[in-house]
């Protein structure tokens, strides 16, 4: 199994911050704040850390169970950082300082913390899912970090890792399958590939819904859209190919459209290689 490089989305410094607020908290508080977002701890036998203070050592007790790379972990976690700045503001123990600097480290991490002591993603996560279940995904992670990094700011990146993401999702999900595949393929080749060997493809589909007239459309609206995305790409409005000049006219409104069309081919053949219940899977049983 392939080690799977991912970047934590809360940083170190950040957890420090709320670990600190722990020392003025008592041991059931800290520990009911983190069980009301569905956090269990690790067995203190596991947790690589040392401190006299048992607030403290509670509150890393559960914040070692957090997978910081995961969005949805993530998601909770944030939850239970805005219910540890509110009970303490609550009793009076949050100074300005803190809530200066814990905002700074936030804002470092990709999170706007307002006055109401609310998180929000500055720039969210573009695809919300766990991917650990996949023998090695650290192609899909690399192009969704990029679309992360430029989608707002470079649309050309943005556009350009956008066709990655479809390319990375297509030989992923090809390797699941024990399928080989040609590493000189054209993005076209492999979508049409993976359709098939998922029996997304018309011809191949079976009865029921997965049969229907109006799947069938949809489905080839995502060979479509998953082609569309990488003839935009070709054309030079996406990064990849040097430019005598730059694209004109490119925004932040365009690099999104491609990356939400990215997101959805992407999302279908994952859903659909993870689903039991798969037309896929029936056919090699």
């Amino acid at each position: 199994m392939t080690v799977t490089a991912r970047r934590e989305l809360v940083s170190p410094a950040t957890r420090n911050a709320f670990r600190s607020l722990a020392t003025d908290l008592t041991i059931k508080i800290v520990a009911d704040l983190w069980e009301d977002h569905g956090f269990a701890p690790i067995p203190p036998e596991e947790l690589n850390y040392q401190d006299s203070g048992q607030r403290r050592t509670t509150f890393m007790l559960y914040a070692e169970g957090v997978d910081w790379a995961d969005p949805c972990h993530v998601r909770r976690a944030l939850l239970v950082f805005e219910d540890f700045i509110r009970t303490c503001k609550n009793q009076g123990w949050t100074t300005d300082a803190w809530l200066a600097d814990i905002k700074v480290r936030l804002d470092r991490d990709g999170f706007a913390l307002d006055d109401e002591g609310r998180i929000s993603w500055t720039n969210p996560p573009v695809l919300v899912r766990d991917l650990s279940t996949l023998s090695d995904a650290s192609g899909i992670v690399v192009e969704l970090e990029r679309i992360r990094r430029d989608l707002t700011t470079d649309p050309q990146g943005a556009i350009g890792a956008a066709k990655q993401l479809i390319e990375a999702t297509a030989k992923t999900a090809l390797r699941e399958l024990n399928i080989a595949v040609d590493k000189n393929a054209a993005l076209p080749a492999l979508v049409s590939t993976v359709h098939k060997a998922l029996k997304l493809d018309a011809a191949s589909a079976p009865e029921g819904p997965d049969g229907s007239k109006a799947v069938k459309k949809i489905l080839s609206g995502a060979v479509n859209i998953a082609v569309g995305v990488a003839e935009l790409r070709n054309q030079g409005f996406g990064s990849g190919h040097g430019m005598a000049s730059a694209p004109s006219g490119l925004g932040v409104r365009h690099a999104r459209l491609t990356v939400n069309a990215a997101v959805t081919w992407c999302e279908l053949i994952l859903d659909t290689l993870a689903d039991p219940a798969a037309p896929w899977r029936k056919a090699t049983i």
